[in-house]
């Protein structure tokens, strides 16, 4: 089986779907398949993916294609180059796993796929959920010409939409698009958590942190993200745990002056620390050393984030637009409202309350080896190729 993986950019800056779309392609590829992973080039975030990807296992195992990237308006209409290499990488291939769908990435993986008849997978990763097609006015009336000028030829192209959970199926129903859906969700390899840091380990690298507990916030600082949410909710939190402190880890994705704004405003500046993206094993050590991780987001495909706190036997703390129901009825957690006091009431029980956190966390870590592992995934995404007629699969 030869599956190419197509995605814009591989930077974990980004987002989730790099990560998501490396390990997919190498828990594929320990299942017997020859996995390419196509990208545009991207000047000066070759430090940031080796420190991402570092330590999937057999990554090596995987080829890596760099894609030209458009330059100028003429270009990117007309894809011409682009198109060009994503067909040549068709013709040696059974099946391109696309993820994204705005991206240029996905218009010449659609021109790839009519030139060399190689069917084409598409993951949405959330990207047409309700929220994310009208998250502003601009937003709506711009990816609705969008739809109806390039986009709907383009996803009714697809042999199967790869969702990442039942109510990104049930969100992308209203847009009539033809393509079957299945719903596969993201994961992790247990031997990137086989090894992790003490607890202690992210606190000898940030002296300001003490001893006192701390909120782990891990993804973009986005408006999606819920970070307001979380900020107000953490102002609560202050009057009933007066020692806790709010670690924010991220990319800025557009939120981080909005933040600084409004904690000053709050008079917690002393109280939450920003300490910038975070990868490997300063990434895990955060994860470890926290008390609770939280992330009340607008909206999520399948956060990578929550899996990873719960591989680290973490209790989370998340909003109910995350899509991740198995938090509250694994018992590893809270599923809240997109509510300032919801998520302050829950952090509060998590804090007030280590042994049951604790508790939560071990389930939380016990789901996600019991339904979320990568080995799983690939193999439901095989079997599924298989379904929808991809030869070889």
């Amino acid at each position: 089986m030869r599956v190419l993986h197509v995605i814009e950019s591989l930077d974990p800056r980004t987002g989730g779907p790099p990560a998501v779309a490396a390990r997919l392609g190498a828990a594929q590829a320990a299942l017997g398949a020859r996995v390419g992973i196509a990208a545009l080039s991207e000047p000066g975030a070759a430090e940031r993916v080796r420190a991402s990807f570092a330590s999937i296992p057999g990554l090596d195992s995987i080829s890596l294609h760099e894609l030209p990237r458009p330059s100028g308006p003429i270009e990117r209409l007309r894809l011409t180059r682009l198109a060009a290499a994503l067909t040549d990488l068709a013709r040696g291939v059974q099946v391109m796993h696309v993820h994204g769908v705005w991206d240029v990435t996905v218009r010449a993986s659609y021109a790839a796929s009519v030139a060399t008849r190689v069917p084409m997978v598409v993951v949405p990763h959330g990207m047409l959920d309700p929220w994310s097609m009208r998250a502003t006015p601009a937003k709506r009336v711009k990816k609705s010409m969008a739809m109806a000028l390039t986009f709907r030829r383009i996803l009714n192209h697809a042999c199967f939409f790869h969702t990442l959970n039942a109510d990104e199926q049930t969100g992308m129903a209203p847009l009539g698009l033809r393509p079957p859906c299945e719903v596969i969700p993201n994961g992790v390899f247990l031997d990137e958590f086989a090894n992790l840091p003490g607890p202690e380990e992210f606190r000898a690298t940030h002296a300001a942190l003490g001893t006192e507990p701390f909120v782990l916030f891990l993804s973009r600082l986005h408006h999606k993200k819920g970070l307001d949410i979380l900020a107000d909710a953490f102002s609560l939190v202050l009057r009933t745990h007066p020692g806790a402190r709010l670690v924010v880890a991220g990319p800025d994705g557009g939120a981080l002056g909005p933040l600084t704004s409004q904690v000053r405003r709050l008079g917690m500046a002393d109280r939450v620390h920003l300490v910038g993206p975070l990868y490997g094993r300063d990434k895990l050590a955060a994860l470890v050393g926290c008390a609770a991780f939280c992330l009340p987001s607008r909206q999520e495909g399948f956060s990578m984030a929550i899996t990873e706190a719960m591989a680290c036997a973490r209790p989370v703390v998340v909003s109910d637009a995350c899509h991740f129901p198995e938090v509250a009825s694994a018992g590893a957690g809270h599923v809240v409202s997109l509510d300032p006091a919801a998520v302050a009431h829950s952090l509060c029980a998590v804090l007030g309350d280590p042994g049951g956190a604790r508790e939560m966390g071990l389930r939380g870590r016990e789901l996600v080896e019991s339904k979320f592992t990568w080995p799983v995934i690939a193999r439901r995404c095989m079997e599924a190729y298989a379904r929808h007629g991809v030869s070889g699969a």
